[in-house]
């Protein structure tokens, strides 16, 4: 599970709907849970997450340091989900591009979080398409 702070639960969820993901039907209007294939991502507002961690203020800014990845299923995809997001409300970091290992690029969700989509031929998926880590590069 991956939790996020955001600005807006109910335009966040928008975005994240916008992207084809499914949200589901238990979260309210200030907790939002998509399903992520047995995994959730889920959002709250940054105030009350703050508040929960027990931090002083929500506020902050500069880089990071986490970007969460989005793994796409064929090259292809990758610039259509970078467009898609972009067209839902996210701004573009990078464009897909070559790697020595697939292809990649990064975009920003309304909330500043940074997520890559990423491709990689040498990726392992089971039958439910989820990623063997054991056989990873």
């Amino acid at each position: 599970m991956v939790l996020l702070g955001v600005q807006s639960v109910p335009r966040s969820a928008a975005f994240y709907e916008s992207l084809g993901w499914k949200k589901s039907p238990t979260g309210h209007d200030g907790f939002a849970k998509f399903d992520l294939g047995g995994y959730s991502l889920s959002l709250i507002s940054r105030e009350d997450l703050a508040k929960d961690a027990r931090y002083e203020s929500a506020e902050g800014s500069g880089f990071p340091g986490i970007a969460l990845i989005y793994l796409a299923e064929t090259p292809e995809e990758v610039p259509l989900i970078l467009n898609r997001a972009v067209k839902a409300g996210g701004s573009l970091l990078k464009k897909a591009t070559r790697t020595e290992w697939g292809i990649a690029g990064y975009f920003k969700d309304p909330d500043g979080h940074i997520f890559e989509v990423d491709y990689e031929d040498a990726w392992v998926f089971d039958e439910e398409h989820r990623l063997v880590v054991d056989k990873m590069n």
